[in-house]
């Protein structure tokens, strides 16, 4: 099944299982579809080192590879500090807290809807 083309809604539950393996920090979810025709959403997640920040990017990109999913590319990678994974449907953006801090792209993105990954793993446990 691996040529099977995954909802972005699937994906973004394999990115952000992905990220959780390797214990990012405070995964944020923003639906950005309508607000721009770049992407359907954006998963932002933090790193403890600029290694962590690596291998978050890598774990992404072998689990959705697995779901037969190919990555358009990724960026970052050398500085480790803000690393970014173009998955098409998803991007995904792993930062130091720094930088994460900096470039506050939650408040960039403020119109759109956000979710924090830990509350969404459980049904009905939506916070306001």
């Amino acid at each position: 099944m691996a040529n099977a083309k995954l909802s972005s809604e699937d994906l973004v539950k394999v990115a952000v299982a992905a990220l959780e393996d390797i214990k990012a920090q405070d995964i944020t979810v923003i639906d950005v579809r309508g607000k721009t025709s770049i992407t359907d959403f954006m998963v932002i997640a933090t790193g403890s080192s600029s290694r962590q920040v690596k291998s978050l990017i890598d774990n992404v990109q072998e689990k959705v590879k697995e779901q037969g999913v190919r990555p358009i590319g990724s960026e970052g990678l050398d500085s480790g500090e803000w690393a970014l994974l173009d998955l098409g449907d998803i991007v995904v953006h792993v930062m130091l807290p720094t930088a994460r801090q900096f470039y506050d792209l939650e408040r960039l993105w403020q119109g759109a809807e956000q979710s924090r990954a830990q509350f969404s793993a459980e049904p009905g446990s939506e916070q306001e």
